[in-house]
């Protein structure tokens, strides 16, 4: 026989668990499916903890601002140390072209009431001392991002929402999806199951499930590797993002996290779409040559481990979330591109406030940029 419940959401990732938990904290009865073991082992474990409000969009602004508050309170408010520090980003110009396409973005995103300023070269020296100044025009700063442990993250939310009396099925994998007289069946390979509404927070898979529920869905996976070294005494302090592309990569970035290990990540070119979790062996020298090029102090660090994982991707590197015109009781909360760690506290809040039907107005523009039926001909600048 199978068990009902209000909402089901698929995928114990970094959307799916702050769902969970804002449902169960509205009082719905809330059941996350996953098929493997235990929360976040998809890429929300592979994520390198930067939490960033500094987008080009309004819908990723107001979202990731929201996700700043929830990380950045989480320990006062909760109790739980998830490695919280506000550390900023900074995204360095270093030709003529970066300076202007920062610049010109710094107008829209102080339009959207971003913390967001320009910093002269010595004044990004002082917060990344050593940092190669032959070259450097300038960069934005934005105080407020910061960084957090995605592991202490996901578990805390993960208890907090047993707390609320949600409910977890892992090691299951979702094999069927139907609806008729206004509820979805939904069949794993273990159980029944069926509910008033799906959320479709399936990460790499959202595709997968889309297609089981009969609906199309433009989310296409593409890998990207990173690595952390072992800790060190601090020394700087923003996560530095270069966006020059280069041979073999679009751009990179590299920050120094609460406990001292240096986290870095490229963007490859050409992209390398798939699943594959296996590291290669070009990522390192590819990536730690760029780094050296303008940050030299780098070069005594020790590489501790090494890792790949993957980026949902939209066409338009903003996520999708709604719900479906053919079936509103479906919601897609899919194609992260990358960011479902930093977005995940601020979009639970949405998707639940989309169940109950109480979107403020400013939800309702934020759903705008993540639109389902939109024409991804608008490519947002920092995705």
């Amino acid at each position: 026989m199978s068990k009902n419940y209000d909402v089901i959401v698929i995928g114990a990732g970094s959307i799916g668990v702050p769902a969970t938990m804002n449902l169960a904290y509205n009082r719905k009865k809330v059941l996350c499916i996953d098929s493997f073991a235990s929360p976040g082992q998809g890429n929300n474990k592979k994520a390198i903890g930067g939490v960033r409000a500094t987008h080009s969009d309004f819908g990723k602004i107001t979202v990731c601002q929201r996700s700043i508050e929830i990380f950045s309170t989480w320990a006062a408010k909760h109790g739980d140390d998830i490695g919280w520090i506000s550390n900023s980003y900074c995204f360095p110009a270093f030709d003529e072209a970066t300076e202007k396409t920062l610049k010109d973005t710094l107008k829209i995103q102080k339009s959207f009431n971003l913390n967001i300023g320009w910093l002269n070269p010595d004044e990004i020296e002082e917060l990344v001392p050593g940092l190669r100044k032959d070259a450097l025009r300038g960069g934005t700063f934005s105080p407020d991002d910061g960084s957090c442990s995605p592991l202490r993250a996901i578990n805390a939310f993960y208890f907090k929402s047993l707390e609320y009396g949600a409910e977890y099925r892992f090691s299951e994998k979702v094999i069927d999806i139907k609806y008729s007289k206004k509820a979805f069946a939904i069949k794993t390979d273990k159980a029944d199951y069926t509910c008033d509404f799906l959320i479709n927070a399936a990460g790499n898979y959202a595709r997968d499930i889309s297609h089981l529920a009969g609906f199309e869905c433009h989310v296409t996976p593409d890998s990207h590797e990173a690595a952390i070294t072992d800790p060190v005494q601090r020394f700087f302090e923003p996560m530095v993002v270069d966006t020059i592309p280069a041979p073999g990569s679009k751009n990179y970035y590299f920050y120094q996290n609460n406990e001292g290990q240096v986290v870095f990540c490229i963007t490859p070119e050409p992209l390398k779409y798939g699943i594959d979790n296996d590291t290669t062996s070009s990522f390192l020298p590819l990536c730690v040559t760029r780094m050296l090029q303008i940050y030299p102090r780098l070069k005594n660090l020790n590489v501790r481990r090494q890792w790949r994982g993957q980026y949902p991707m939209t066409p338009d590197g903003s996520p999708i979330v709604g719900k479906l015109k053919e079936n509103p009781f479906f919601i897609q909360a899919v194609g992260m591109c990358g960011q479902g760690f930093m977005m995940g506290p601020g979009i639970g809040e949405i998707l639940n406030r989309i169940v109950e039907d109480r979107l403020t107005a400013d939800d309702q523009r934020v759903l705008e940029s993540f639109n389902p039926y939109r024409n991804f001909d608008k490519e947002e600048m920092f995705k």
